[in-house]
């Protein structure tokens, strides 16, 4: 087996398992089946999760007008900023401080709540619904008793029905990215009432960054299993698509509800989160679904019944920040959020993308530059891979040597296959040659790959990361058109933009061809002569990280290839010699 058509086979099956893996992973498997509801218990479940929308699509007003029109309560940590709207009791204006929405990084920090009414819009709501009793409103004004919700200082909002009850929320927050929120309702009234809690978070926009390497929009855990299924198109009110009902997929047109014990629910970008979480040991239903301009994500538990003068409280989190892998990890196991660290899609190789990504971040923490993080970790795979390469080479020395015998023994029995593929065994015995070995490499290489692809396409901690030279973000693709002017790329496709990286790339996969002996068949030489270029084409969207690490893992291969050229010579002979071979 030819060791460059190995290599550009395992880059082929790579790219399927890149392209495949939006129609694959997660949604190969369906969904647990619903507890049955009666008509009424779903349509109570559905308006306490998703109430309706405060306003009617217009024109965008500013931001610095609309919050202008309430009173606030500041919100300060060192990760967010932002304010509580006292009027809905909605939180509605929050920025991540950290992170910037392009560099330099004296950009505006990045935006994940705003205003209804804005160009923007996006928020989480916490609130009651029942039945013969007063509850807040949208507009309803509730009163603080504190001016500034930090980690330090909590804050609890109340608001007087007027009517024998009492509602509160005690907001909590963390000096990360998780709210805490305790609705209380104290029942001063002489009858017992029944109410039922719900959460949402909304956007009127679909997603602030966007991934191919992964799911963005809908996302959520319910029953003990993540739905990377329902996409925004989902929500406008179109059918799951021809792989999705292929696969199992739980998407339908408009509203998509789980009934679901614990879990949580919310919108994912390629780096950020907003997500309810409620109690896990509480049964609730939880989903999906779009009113008028609004995507809404939310849950509603169930209704209970609150005795004259008793309390009852629930309390839910609420993350809105920077999918960053140990915090969410960290939710994960210290609060025991069902599968919180997937909010994070990792995708079919995650048990290997986690050992990588920690490999990289520890690198990047020891060295101080991503760049050389992924140098280095180029340099842990090739170790990894070295031996396994070095049994490759040897196993195809060996068949190649043998092949002037397979040759005469294919002549020898061209009338009996039986016989034929006994001799050939025979052969292979004598030889010790052992057929399939050099395919392991390719099987190696494809999770390899994959879980490179996803590490530095989606981890948040290599975004707006340098390296050297013209290489300031290594996230994106390399932005040096033929190494003249970044400007020139945002007016090209994608994949016609090619950065130094890319060209590197395809240069040093051609320096490989060249080490190898030409192939017999003309049809065969013409596919590897080409398909460096094509793969160099295949590149240029990609992350720069990405590049960078095929562009050293390519040098250490044709270092390694030039080395076990000179152990096993026969290699490069010609057929010609080989027919003289004994």
């Amino acid at each position: 087996m030819d060791n460059r058509r190995n290599m550009f086979l395992a880059f082929g099956l790579s790219m399927i398992v890149v392209l495949g893996w939006t129609f694959i992973s997660e949604r190969y498997f369906p969904q647990p089946k619903a507890a049955v509801q009666t008509p009424s218990q779903q349509a109570a479940a559905a308006a306490a999760a998703f109430p309706a929308a405060n306003v009617a699509a217009a024109k965008p007003r500013d931001v610095a007008v609309v919050k202008a029109e309430s009173p606030r309560i500041a919100i300060e940590t060192p990760t967010l900023k932002g304010s509580i709207n006292l009027k809905g009791a909605r939180i509605d204006d929050l920025v991540l401080s950290a992170y910037h929405q392009e560099l330099p990084k004296t950009s505006p920090s990045v935006v994940l709540y705003a205003p209804e009414g804005t160009a923007q819009s996006a928020l989480a709501g916490f609130g009651w619904v029942g039945q013969s009793v007063s509850v807040p409103a949208p507009d309803t004004l509730w009163q603080a008793d504190g001016t500034k919700l930090t980690p330090e200082t909590p804050v609890t909002l109340t608001w007087d029905n007027k009517a024998g009850q009492v509602f509160s929320l005690k907001v909590t927050v963390d000096k990360s990215y998780m709210f805490s929120v305790t609705q209380s309702v104290a029942n001063h009234g002489a009858a017992p009432i029944a109410l039922a809690s719900y959460a949402y978070v909304s956007r009127n926009h679909p997603a602030i960054d966007t991934a191919s390497a992964a799911h963005v929009g809908p996302v959520g855990a319910f029953n003990g299993k993540v739905n990377y299924d329902i996409n925004y198109v989902n929500l406008d009110g179109q059918e799951a698509g021809f792989f999705g009902k292929l696969f199992g997929s739980s998407a339908k047109a408009g509203e998509n509800n789980f009934p679901s014990m614990g879990g949580w629910v919310g919108f994912g970008d390629k780096y950020w989160l907003s997500a309810i979480i409620p109690d896990q040991n509480t049964k609730l239903n939880a989903g999906f679904r779009k009113d008028g301009a609004e995507y809404r994500a939310g849950y509603a538990g169930a209704a209970t019944i609150i005795a004259p003068n008793a309390t009852q409280s629930t309390t839910a989190h609420l993350f809105s920040g920077a999918k960053e892998v140990d915090v969410v990890d960290g939710y994960e196991n210290r609060l025991g959020i069902t599968h919180f660290g997937k909010s994070i899609d990792w995708g079919w190789f995650e048990i290997i993308c986690k050992p990588f990504f920690r490999l990289i971040d520890w690198l990047f923490k020891l060295t101080g530059n991503f760049g050389v993080a992924i140098i280095l970790t180029t340099f842990v795979v090739r170790l990894f891979m070295f031996p396994i390469a070095q049994r490759q080479f040897a196993s195809m020395a060996t068949m190649r040597v043998a092949q002037p015998k397979i040759k005469a023994l294919q002549e020898r029995h061209k009338d009996d296959k039986t016989a034929l593929q006994q001799a050939t065994m025979q052969l292979y015995k004598e030889e010790k040659i052992n057929p399939v070995s050099g395919c392991l490499p390719i099987f190696l290489q494809i999770p390899v790959f994959y879980a490179l692809y996803k590490v530095l396409s989606l981890s948040i901690e290599m975004r707006h990361q340098p390296f050297a030279l013209w290489l300031h973000d290594l996230s994106a693709p390399d932005p040096m058109f033929f190494g003249l002017t970044p400007g020139l790329t945002a007016m090209l496709p994608s994949f016609l933009a090619l950065g130094i990286l890319p060209i590197l790339l395809g240069i040093t996969m051609w320096a490989m061809q060249k080490l190898n002996p030409a192939p017999t068949d003309p049809a065969q030489a013409q596919m590897m002569m080409i398909m460096p270029w094509m793969m160099m084409f295949f590149f240029a969207p990609l992350a720069a990280g990405l590049q960078l690490y095929y562009v050293v893992s390519n040098i250490l291969t044709i270092l390694q290839q030039r080395w076990l050229y000179s152990k096993h010579p026969a290699m490069q002979q010609p057929p010609a010699a080989l027919k003289a071979v004994k």
